[in-house]
């Protein structure tokens, strides 16, 4: 069970789908074969965020990307499912407590474990994570909750119950800083499409959508 407090209102509860978030007549059971649709031959390309994280060149290991702000890991297994090795750090214990259940059944259904097999919850303090990864990554992503994001209509009704839970970047000059020390080929930062730079690091190149954009950082190491 998470060590943090729950907001009024919410519990988490064991269901015989999986691990639960349950509050105002709503409930939560966040399940990975829901992104089939989304990995499927052709679709997957199709992904802004695969197109913004893709690395070129063949090497022995497949390519390692960092998640530092996993939330429900969505966004990961789309890159664990573009080939990425993918390691997962979330620091609200509630919402990393949900994310570890549905890897974990993930991990034993057919039709999805090859992919959660890719990915990994690391930790929770990705400042810390980046600094002692056990290789360097190709990539560093970044998805910090902002609260502008609250506001939107578009967010799904069971969604709702995370805005209890997540909280905006406190520091993102400290996070932008940490992905940068970890020397990855880029980092990714999704963003709402007419959103600040994150910490004011202005991008190499932009993938852009209708609702939210990509910043592409290309790191200059020596």
């Amino acid at each position: 069970m998470a060590e943090r407090a729950l907001p009024e209102g919410l519990e988490l509860r064991q269901t015989p789908r999986g691990l639960a978030l349950v509050g105002g007549g709503m409930e939560l059971v966040p399940d990975f074969e829901d992104m089939l649709p989304r990995v499927r031959p052709g679709a997957l390309q199709r992904e802004l965020l695969v197109r913004a994280a893709r690395c070129k060149g063949a090497q022995d290991a497949p390519f390692l990307a960092v998640d530092a702000t996993a939330g429900l890991g969505e966004d990961a297994f789309l890159l664990a499912a573009a080939g990425f090795e993918v390691l997962l750090f979330e620091r609200d214990p509630v919402i990393a407590a949900l994310l570890s259940d549905a890897l974990g059944r993930a991990r034993d259904a057919p039709a999805i474990a090859p992919v959660a097999c890719r990915m990994r919850l690391a930790g929770s303090d990705s400042v810390e994570g980046l600094a002692r990864l056990p290789r360097r990554p190709d990539v560093v992503y970044l998805d910090p909750m902002f609260p502008e994001r609250r506001k939107s209509a578009a967010v799904k009704k069971k969604f709702q119950l995370l805005h209890h839970l997540e909280r905006p970047c406190e520091d993102a000059a400290t996070l932008m800083e940490a992905a940068c020390a970890a020397r990855p080929r880029k980092i990714v930062v999704k963003r709402p499409v007419k959103g600040p730079f994150l910490a004011e690091v202005k991008p190499s190149y932009q993938v852009v959508g209708k609702a939210v954009r990509y910043d592409v950082i290309v790191p200059a190491h020596p």
